[in-house]
């Protein structure tokens, strides 16, 4: 373990140092993060300004759950985004080969290699808005402490899904337009799910399940969510990354290598 955490550090101080020759990205990261955000709140507020409210969820609530979509987007464009779509182009240019031959975890490579500090506006602008938002409902530092669990396990679903998409690159190559797909859908979780007619609403949390992305959390920072959903957030997360360990070292075995 002492061992992976000393190649994390170095991972990602070299990742960050090479990200920050190009600042003026952050600022520009920045300002379309700060775009996004208000496109969302607009939305939204297209919904409350008339008095209509989502089934049991008020403005203030609404606002946490969009809070916990824009961190789990940042958590994204910081941690997945720039490992897990370099598994396309690393199968693409025959540098996998190089990743395999390394004494190392090729998943916790693939996983971990890049960080990237352009999704640190959504991380901070997804806590302002939770915080503001629960600051209007009274909520306390156990409300967010007990919201914590879910969110950690959300993120495990969210990584697992998006890591067993870039595994099938090594037979399909040239998949962004599957993550693409993926991305469009958990847009859905901007909302809370109940926002959606009764079809969707199973399929959102049943076959891609969003609701454990962003309404879970929010119903148990909120007080009111069942022990049981908490507990199903928990055991899609360990099914799921058990499916991606298992995923991936099922697609080796048919991964040529660039030379073969």
């Amino acid at each position: 373990m002492q061992r992976y955490l000393r190649v994390l550090l170095l991972f990602w101080t070299t990742a960050i140092a090479a990200e920050l020759e190009y600042r003026l990205n952050f600022a520009i990261a920045t300002v379309t993060s700060i775009a996004n955000l208000a496109g969302s709140i607009f939305g939204l507020f297209l919904f409350y300004r008339t008095g209509y409210t989502f089934e049991g969820w008020t403005w203030e609530e609404a606002i946490i759950v969009l809070g916990l979509f824009t961190l789990l987007q940042g958590f994204a464009a910081t941690f997945l985004v720039p490992n897990l779509n370099r598994i396309v182009e690393q199968v693409e240019q025959g540098t996998l080969d190089f990743v395999l031959l390394k004494p190392i975890s090729s998943q916790f490579w693939l996983s971990t290699r890049m960080v990237s500090p352009w999704g640190l506006p959504d991380l901070c602008f997804g806590a302002i808005l939770i915080f503001y938002a629960g600051t209007q409902l009274g909520l306390s530092s156990q409300d967010y402490l007990i919201g914590v669990i879910p969110i950690f396990f959300g993120s495990i679903v969210l990584y697992s899904l998006w890591f067993i998409l870039g595994a099938t690159s090594i037979w399909f190559v040239k998949i962004y337009n599957v993550t693409e797909v993926l991305r469009g859908l958990l847009e859905a979780g901007r909302y809370p799910i109940v926002a959606y007619p009764a079809v969707y609403r199973f399929f959102f949390t049943f076959v891609v399940p969003v609701a454990f992305l962003t309404t879970v959390p929010a119903e148990a920072m909120l007080g009111r969510s069942q022990i049981v959903w908490i507990l199903g957030a928990a055991v899609l997360a360990v099914i799921l990354s058990i499916v991606s360990i298992f995923f991936w070292q099922f697609a080796l075995r048919f991964y040529t290598s660039a030379s073969s």
